[in-house]
């Protein structure tokens, strides 16, 4: 790797996942997540930009098949019981919650598209 090239960068703008049903998944991301819903020009295939925190979640309506069984992205939360709890009763599975010692206490559930997504509590 060269030293000549300093790449900076302010953070991620956004992460894109492919979703089987896009309606689906914006009820997910809005309805249960109590995300905002941005615009979004006419890409020439459906989707949605939904806003979370200071960074974007781009649903592309472009079912490629089984999502990677690894791949997740996760959100920052405060109270991972409360979260939790929250999925469990909108009928989603979420895992047990797991704590790593003086890291995080976390868990996964999916979206209705099978995306893997973590929720994380800092310690």
């Amino acid at each position: 790797m060269s030293k000549a090239a300093k790449i900076s960068t302010q953070g991620i703008h956004h992460v894109s996942i492919n979703v089987k049903d896009v309606d689906a998944a914006v009820a997910f991301y809005v309805g249960v997540l109590n995300l905002e819903v941005l615009d979004r020009p006419d890409l020439g295939f459906p989707g949605a930009w939904i806003q979370a925190g200071e960074q974007e979640i781009h649903l592309l309506g472009i079912d490629s098949g089984d999502p990677v069984k690894e791949q997740h992205f996760a959100f920052a939360v405060n109270d991972a019981d409360e979260v939790h709890s929250a999925l469990f009763n909108e009928g989603f599975a979420p895992s047990d919650i797991r704590e790593i010692p003086g890291v995080c206490r976390q868990f996964f559930t999916h979206d209705p598209s099978g995306n893997m997504i973590e929720f994380n509590q800092r310690l």
